[in-house]
């Protein structure tokens, strides 16, 4: 664990190219598609006769991310995780990944060191190549910009678009935990501002705060799909909240759709925690976001084969266009469904406190050179 207390290498110590050689030393090949990695210009990759996927994400360190919580070695497990879910959520297989990252000189080589092992750490997990990236420098914060190549059989890609009238709408696992966890982390910064001697209180918290600091993506979902025997007609993960995924789904595929309170997926510990934020479960798990599930629709055909599924709930069904999309909550009332999940684009104008502060950290980094 990178401890900046630590002995410390400066990046100029090395240069870009001793810092490259140095942080991808011993990388392993798993992949028979990958038949070039890291060391020349570009990857070489052969998915013989299977669709390419191609996706990609930007972190930015004081948008998507805090340092003051969230450990290196988690950030760049997290950073390639939720890369490999885009994949997944295409019902295809992640192959390979390359990572770009911009750093500032407040960053020392071990520190980079640490990001790299959790995203290898990730790569190992989920059997994915590393092949890539470059380094750059930055005049301010942490910048990681991950894309990802995965494979899948032509007819059994999975896209937003399929889904059709009277399907059922499901999703995996449960939903608003890594909100929870977010909102717990925050709280404790907040309280160390104010007091550096408290200590953090985070018993009890485990899986809140592995939801938010080192998730998983639900590729357990589609091989339970497959053994089944049931392919679904539309699919897509829940990186911006579930009732902005359920929204694009329905947007795609042209259809409306009726959602059901009662038969939301929240944890017994999300629920708790909710409450003490004063914060109703329902809108933890319809807006809080980055819980990295799978949310898709199935034929009503196939209910029989998934409804005994613990992984899965059913959780509304697909209606046609004009009825649009809408939540039906515990005493029957229908509320149309509105999308309020956080949005990186407008997060920086709505707080201008973060906005305030990043500024400000610009102004001094630029001060520096």
């Amino acid at each position: 664990m990178y401890n900046k207390r630590s002995e410390r290498t400066e990046i100029s110590a090395l240069g870009e190219f001793g810092l490259i050689k140095r942080i991808t030393k011993d990388i392993p090949v798993k992949n028979t598609s990958t038949i070039k990695g890291i060391g020349d210009d570009a990857a070489v990759i052969d998915n013989t006769n299977k669709v390419t996927l191609l996706s990609s994400d930007m972190l930015i360190e004081g948008v998507n991310f805090d340092l003051v919580y969230f450990p290196l070695k988690h950030l760049g497990y997290k950073a390639a995780v939720i890369n490999f879910s885009d994949i997944f959520a295409m019902n295809g297989q992640p192959t390979q990944i390359t990572v770009n990252i911009a750093v500032s000189n407040r960053f020392a080589v071990e520190a980079i060191e640490e990001i790299y092992a959790g995203i290898q750490l990730a790569c190992n997990h989920y059997n994915v190549d590393f092949v890539g990236g470059d380094t750059s420098t930055s005049p301010h914060s942490l910048f990681l910009s991950v894309s990802v190549v995965g494979q899948a059989d032509k007819d059994e890609v999975v896209y937003r678009n399929g889904a059709k009238e009277n399907d059922l709408l499901c999703v995996s696992g449960d939903l608003g935990s890594a909100y929870m966890g977010m909102l717990i982390l925050e709280r404790e910064k907040q309280a160390f501002k104010a007091n550096p001697d408290v200590q953090p209180d985070l018993s009890g918290q485990d899986y809140l705060l592995e939801r938010q600091l080192k998730p998983e993506t639900r590729a357990d979902i589609l091989r339970i799909l497959r053994e089944a025997k049931v392919k679904p007609t539309s699919m897509i993960d829940v990186s911006d909240g579930l009732a902005s995924e359920i929204l694009h789904l329905s947007t795609e595929s042209k259809t409306g759709c009726n959602l059901y309170e009662e038969k939301l997926p929240i944890d017994f510990k999300t629920e708790e925690t909710a409450k003490e934020f004063n914060i109703a479960p329902t809108v933890a798990a319809l807006s809080g976001g980055e819980d990295y599930e799978l949310l898709f629709t199935i034929d009503q055909k196939d209910y029989e084969k998934i409804k005994d599924i613990p992984e899965i709930s059913i959780i509304g069904h697909m209606t046609d266009i004009k009825s649009s999309a809408n939540l039906i909550s515990h005493d029957g009332k229908v509320a149309p469904l509105t999308a309020q999940g956080w949005d990186a684009l407008l997060d920086l104008e709505k707080n201008p406190e973060k906005k305030k502060k990043q500024e400000g950290n610009q102004e001094n980094e630029d001060k520096k050179q």
